[in-house]
């Protein structure tokens, strides 16, 4: 699937099937996160592919009881260390929060490319996620996707056009211009 393709038919997934991803996909899914670019190249991120179903019952609970999310058979924490970020970020005290980010939107189109559902989750209880996987106190938990296959093929389809702001509402040329900008 060409990037344009996986760009239009990445959707957030909430219903899986108990599919297996298979090895070489998961690889490829691994892949997407370490070719992902990140300020000065410093890399500051940890990822976590849990597989374990005990473990993503566990962190669906501390994701605001969406107990959906387990129904994949991996859930993926992007984790960053900020003594490894760019510090010089404009608007940010370092880049972890924004590299890990862009490392996970990779994943998300290479897994819309592979026909995989991601749903980015930003509501959690990091302290709760912290202590089921792990993470050191020093290490951010960023957000976490579930993946895996949808459980409806028409899950995974182009957005709609209709659904989407038109370009003259968020694009300009040069300058911020226009009041209805």
């Amino acid at each position: 699937m060409h990037v344009m393709e996986a760009i239009r038919y990445r959707r957030s997934v909430r219903q899986y099937c108990c599919k297996a991803i298979e090895k070489d996909v998961l690889e490829r899914m691994r892949k997407a996160l370490r070719y992902a670019p990140s300020a000065c190249n410093h890399q500051p991120w940890r990822f976590i592919f849990v597989m374990d179903e005990g473990l993503r019952q566990q962190v669906a609970r501390a994701c605001r009881e969406q107990m959906w999310m387990a129904e994949a058979p991996v859930i993926v924490a992007g984790c960053g260390r900020a003594d490894e970020a760019y510090k010089k970020m404009g608007g940010y005290g370092s880049s972890v929060d924004v590299d890990v980010a862009i490392a996970l939107d990779h994943l998300t189109l290479a897994a819309a490319a592979e026909g995989l559902g991601t749903c980015w989750i930003g509501a959690f209880d990091e302290a709760q996620v912290k202590q089921i996987l792990g993470v050191p106190e020093e290490v951010k938990v960023v957000a976490l996707t579930p993946l895996g296959y949808p459980k409806q093929a028409g899950l995974i389809a182009p957005v709609q056009q209709d659904r989407r702001k038109p370009e003259a509402e968020m694009i300009r040329i040069d300058r911020y211009d226009g009041e209805s900008f």
